[in-house]
């Protein structure tokens, strides 16, 4: 089956074809005009999106080379993100699917981002623990089987990506802040500063990034760079922290499930510090790793879902609506 994604929650503008469960094209245009308002405007985000639409699914399905009457399923992101710019990735999906004449299935972006461990191994067993942390959100999940996952805990404030964009912003880094920061800490001493790590010994799973920024916005009222401390030990130090906070967490979630296999997932799982962490603390036969391309927003993930969705005959109706703040309850 040949089934075509858009994923337009954010900033990106994805379109992707997946057949049989392999990736024949996957286009994703960033919108650099961000960068210099130092973070999203959702409305600017929404008019790029329109502009942009067409002509990468064109390019999607030139790119997969097949022909458009090929496609037999539309798969589109419908939340959570901005509301302008789900509505749009929503309506060019809806009038595709009715063009051409075929079923369409509603994505939520959070289980594409999980579900996208898959790309990297197709022979991933149940259940498996994910780290799933964004721009929006830093969750610990267990995937007990397709369609059965649980939300074992979350932050209770800032998300470890708004965490970075944040932090960048505070350290007079550009936009997007993660792989700034990261740029940033290379050659720094990460055990410089003792940035605070909430939460970090609960036995509770969650997390809470809001204080650690607040910390670093303090330390850089009164920073002056010395041989003792520069701008690279800073950087080096906060990153450490988040990261500190999310790998206790995930070890939490093993001795409490029981699970052993993990993964991670959303823009955040690119940090190279969080990748070799993981490794670290655990073995790499119970790791996965997505890809770097599939973890930040992409298309991708949302054909791959859909597909998947459309054999297990599940299917939207035209009239389905958006869900920018949906919030996922735990069981």
């Amino acid at each position: 089956m040949i089934v075509l994604g858009i994923e337009t929650s954010c900033d990106e503008t994805a379109v992707s074809i997946c057949k049989n469960g392999n990736i024949l094209s996957n286009i994703v245009g960033s919108q650099l005009i961000h960068s210099e308002f130092g973070g999203v405007v959702p409305e600017i985000a929404s008019r790029e999106h329109e502009k942009l639409l067409y002509n990468m699914a064109n390019e999607a399905i030139e790119s997969a080379k097949i022909k458009v009457t090929d496609i037999k399923g539309i798969a589109v992101t419908n939340g959570p993100g901005l509301a302008g710019a789900l509505l749009t990735g929503v309506s060019f999906a809806k009038g595709l699917a009715m063009g051409l004449g075929v079923k369409i299935v509603s994505i939520n972006h959070l289980e594409a981002h999980i579900i996208a461990n898959f790309l990297e191994r197709d022979n991933l067993n149940f259940p498996f623990l994910c780290l799933l942390v964004s721009g929006g959100h830093t969750q610990l999940w267990l995937i007990k089987e397709m369609e059965n996952y649980y939300l074992l805990g979350e932050s209770r404030d800032d998300a470890a990506g708004e965490a970075f964009d944040k932090g960048a912003r505070i350290l007079g880094l550009k936009y997007p802040g993660g792989p700034e920061i990261e740029k940033c800490a290379k050659g720094g001493n990460s055990d410089r500063i003792n940035f605070p790590r909430a939460l970090i010994h609960s036995n509770k799973i969650e997390f809470s990034f809001s204080g650690l920024k607040t910390s670093l916005l303090y330390y850089m009222d009164s920073f002056k760079e010395s041989n003792d401390c520069n701008l690279n030990d800073v950087a080096a130090s906060y990153q450490k922290a988040i990261v500190d906070c999310l790998i206790s967490k995930m070890k939490l979630a093993i001795k409490l499930t029981g699970v052993n296999t993990i993964s991670i997932a959303g823009g955040v799982a690119k940090n190279k510090l969080l990748r070799e962490s993981l490794a670290k603390n655990f073995k790499s036969d119970d790791l996965i790793f997505p890809d770097l391309k599939y973890c930040t927003d992409n298309a991708a993930m949302i054909s791959y879902l859909g597909e998947l969705k459309f054999k297990l005959g599940k299917e939207s109706k035209f009239d389905f609506s958006i869900y920018p703040n949906f919030h996922p309850k735990k069981n």
